[in-house]
């Protein structure tokens, strides 16, 4: 497991270098849908990161957010995929507040096992093994991840979206009764933070990104001791035929899960 993920991190590393150089000079921005913005960023990482594993690990599907969905066709079958979020976090990459990160995470039997999640704002990198290992790796540190070990929301600091606000969300979230409630740009560093013990939970009670937005960080954070499950309390379906996260997500150190579950369902059942 530490040779997979150090090849991830190679090829997350060469994906940051990329987004940095555009990061640096003025760059375009596309729109995919209304709210759904692309630079010149996500494809080129797009692009070095498919090339890569294709050349480290021939054979197995990259289901990766900029790539035509027939250069991963059969996915939902192989034994093995890997998820590439090149960019997650463009709007806040456009925005230039550093909340964006590359992701690279590997699925086996339908469930994620291994996940690297790099900032290039920082440099700091997040990676883990299912049955394993996590840890938080620096220019001259490398520091095991644990969750935390909150057992009420009431003691709580849980992170929702930045970028993705609306009525509903603020109804879900306050209902949830927690000590902090932050806002934070990119999946992957939400569930990075939930990881490592500095957020208790991160919350998405409704529709939230796509299949590539969680597997890394599924699997880092299972490695750290933690849950991710959908708002209804069901595993994420990597396998299933859309790859949109319709269902919400919930990430917690475990101690929570059950309590924001219950918070969340009855938010749903109100008037």
């Amino acid at each position: 497991m530490n040779e997979l993920l150090d090849v991830l991190s190679e090829i997350a590393r060469e994906a940051a270098a990329l987004i940095n150089a555009v990061y640096a000079q003025p760059f375009e921005v596309e729109y995919k849908s209304p709210r759904d913005p692309v630079t010149l960023a996500d494809r080129q990482a797009n692009e070095l990161i498919c090339q890569r594993l294709a050349r480290a690990f021939p054979g197995v599907p990259v289901v990766a957010e900029e790539s035509d969905p027939a250069s991963f066709a059969g996915y939902r079958t192989a034994e093995r995929a890997f998820f590439v979020d090149p960019l997650d976090g463009t709007r806040e990459f456009v925005k230039r507040n550093g909340e964006f990160v590359v992701m690279i995470g590997l699925l086996e039997a339908g469930r994620p096992v291994a996940g690297v999640i790099l900032a290039p704002a920082t440099g700091i990198r997040w990676v883990g093994g299912v049955g394993e290992s996590a840890a938080v790796v620096t220019s001259d540190a490398r520091t095991p991840l644990s969750v935390s070990a909150t057992p009420t929301l009431a003691q709580a600091r849980v992170l929702s979206t930045r970028s993705h606000r609306s009525p509903a969300l603020e109804r879900a979230l306050a209902a949830l009764g927690v000590r902090q409630l932050d806002a934070l740009g990119s999946a992957g560093l939400k569930c990075a933070e939930v990881a490592a013990g500095t957020a208790d939970a991160y919350v998405a009670p409704a529709r939230a990104g796509s299949r590539w937005d969680l597997c890394a960080g599924e699997a880092i954070i299972r490695a750290a001791g933690g849950k991710l499950t959908d708002a209804w309390g069901e595993p994420i379906d990597y396998r299933s035929e859309s790859l949109v996260n319709e269902r919400g997500i919930v990430a917690s150190n475990g101690h929570l899960h059950a309590e924001i579950l219950a918070r969340l369902a009855e938010a749903r059942s109100a008037p």
